[in-house]
Order: structure tokens, then C-alpha cells, then sequence
């Protein structure tokens, strides 16, 4: 016999509705389809699930091509993980094919994309040269940071000018957007980068460069108006920051912004990319905020490649 004072509640009252009357949001019309061999990207986009990420998947794709159509903004925001799983030539491909109109970057993407230019390799083994306090101090990387630094251009454009000179520029997406007159934005907090440490540094300069490039993302966004889309990648805290702030200072300086698409296209969904990138810019505004969940290294190149397969 049981002990408590309570007794289970009785359901035998409880109303039952019909489950064809219900319905359901899942139905089999949705369903994957088996993939059809040979019948390529294409194809695989098409067997998947008109359910959540198969259909967002969907959505992103079609925006961009969209986007692309009607000539509106098309922003990549950039983490600097994006730039060490090397998938730049991926992105330098997508630019060419008219897919970006503007990069930004957190400071490590640019940092990791000028090693890149500069040497062929990037990403220093941390935990082998921290204990001695040799982590962040490439001579090269610091020294070349600092030296492209001009009063005249943003971050983002003096160093894609400084890596177009480099040994390895064909890998660089700072150094191929400066060629191809694509701007490219760097967004710096002082003491993220490893060439902030460097004796030659100029605090002063860095801030300057990178005031004028966020300036100059703003200008970028006011042509996501109606249609254009912007892309969160790998920037858990920085990027989604800096875009929100220019969405409101561009409609604070009363530019429409309406009906654009933003995305967060990581390998785990953060806090402030969800709310600043997916959620937020939409209020009131209309559009769409997408997430994505799946690693850049295999996502990316797998939204590229449906791009191209889709191209007309």
C-alpha cells in the first residue's frame, strides 16, 4: 500500500479529438527521398527533408541566389576558423561567381589569412610554446601587420593590399578581394591578436583602420535591403556583435532595412549569433534567420557546390 496522501490523477474523463481531424506538421510529403546515384548535388539537395535544416539548407540557397539575381548585398561575416580549415579558395571561388559582395572579419580570420599569404601556413601548436611565452610572437606576421597599416584605407583593405604582394596570395582571400575591388572588413578588439604584442604595434592606427571598415560595413549593409543576405561563420561573439550594431546605426541614420535574410552557419549554435544574427535584425522588419549546425570544413564547401550546380 502506498504511504502517500496523494492519489494518481484519474484520466478516464479526459477528452480524446480525432487524429485526421488533428493533423500534423510532419507529413510524408516532407519525407528524405533514398539518394539517386549519379544524380549529383542536385540531387542529394533535392532528397533531403523539407523539415527543419533540410529546408532551411533550401532557403539559404535560394536567397543567395536570389540575392545574386537582383544585385542585393551579400556579406560573409568570418571567424578565423573559417580561414584555418583552408577553405578561402572555396570562398575566393564564390566571389568570383558573383556570391559576395563584402567580407568581414574578426581579427584572427585576417591574422590567419596574412600567415597564409605570407608563408604558406598558419596556426602555431599553442600549448607547445605558450610555457615559454613564445605564443603570438612572429616576427613576420606582427612586423607586416603593422607596416601595411595607411591613414587612407580600412584594415581590411591595407592588409589585402600587403598580402597581394605575398609569396602565397593566391590563397589569400584578403589578397584576391583586394584585386577583384571586393571590400573586406577587419573587426579588432585590442588584445585578441597575436600582433598586438608586437613591438612595432600602433594601438592608435588599429583603431582608426578598424573604425573606418566598420563604418564601411555599415554602407555594405544598407544594400541588404529587400533581398540581401548576410552569413554568420565561425564568429561566436565578435562578428554577431558588430552586425547588430551596424543594422541599428544604418536605420538609426534612416536607411530601410526590410526582408533580408541572415544566417549562422556553425558547428555549434552560440548564443549571440542566434539572438544578433537569426533573431533580432528581423524584428519588425520581415525577412529570415536561418541556423545552420554543421562544420564549416564540410558546410561551406557543400553550400558552395550547390551554388554551382544550381547556377543557370
Amino acid at each position: 500500500m502506498s504511504r502517500y496522501e496523494k492519489a494518481p490523477l484519474e484520466l478516464a474523463g479526459l477528452k480524446t479529438v480525432s487524429l485526421y481531424e488533428r493533423g500534423g506538421k510532419v507529413k510524408i510529403a516532407d519525407f528524405a527521398r533514398p539518394y539517386e546515384k549519379g544524380s549529383g548535388i542536385v540531387g542529394l539537395l533535392g532528397s533531403l527533408p523539407r523539415i527543419l535544416a533540410g529546408d532551411s539548407f533550401r532557403g539559404v540557397v535560394d536567397d543567395l541566389r536570389s540575392a545574386r539575381e537582383y544585385d542585393r548585398a551579400m556579406i560573409w561575416g568570418l571567424g578565423g576558423h573559417v580561414i584555418k580549415c583552408g577553405l578561402a579558395p572555396v570562398l575566393i571561388d564564390l566571389m568570383r561567381r558573383g556570391y559576395a559582395t563584402t567580407f568581414a572579419m574578426n581579427g584572427a580570420a585576417a591574422i590567419h589569412d596574412l600567415e597564409i599569404a605570407l608563408a604558406g601556413y598558419t596556426s602555431e601548436d599553442v600549448e607547445a610554446v605558450l610555457p615559454d611565452g613564445r605564443f603570438g610572437s612572429a616576427e613576420e606576421t606582427g612586423r607586416e601587420m603593422w607596416a601595411a597599416l595607411s591613414p587612407e584605407m580600412g584594415l581590411g583593405e591595407a592588409l589585402g593590399k600587403r598580402a597581394l604582394a605575398a609569396p602565397h596570395a593566391e590563397y589569400s582571400l584578403l589578397a584576391q578581394a583586394y584585386e577583384a575591388g571586393v571590400p573586406v572588413t577587419v573587426h579588432v578588439a585590442i588584445g585578441t591578436d597575436t600582433p598586438h604584442t608586437h613591438p612595432a604595434a600602433d594601438p592608435a592606427a588599429l583603431g582608426v583602420a578598424t573604425h573606418r571598415d566598420f563604418r564601411l560595413l555599415c554602407a555594405s549593409i544598407v544594400d541588404m535591403n529587400i533581398g540581401g543576405v548576410y552569413l554568420n561563420c565561425g564568429s561566436a561573439v565578435v562578428m554577431p556583435e558588430v552586425f547588430l550594431k551596424a543594422v541599428s546605426a544604418v536605420r538609426n541614420l534612416g536607411h530601410e532595412l526590410t526582408r533580408f535574410t541572415t544566417v549562422n552557419l556553425d558547428f555549434l549554435q552560440h548564443y549571440r549569433p542566434t539572438v544578433n544574427v537569426v533573431q533580432r535584425p528581423h524584428a519588425q522588419s520581415g525577412g529570415h534567420g536561418y541556423a545552420i549546425t554543421g562544420h564549416h570544413e564540410l558546410m561551406i564547401p557543400l553550400l558552395a557546390a550547390t551554388l554551382i550546380e544550381r547556377e543557370k
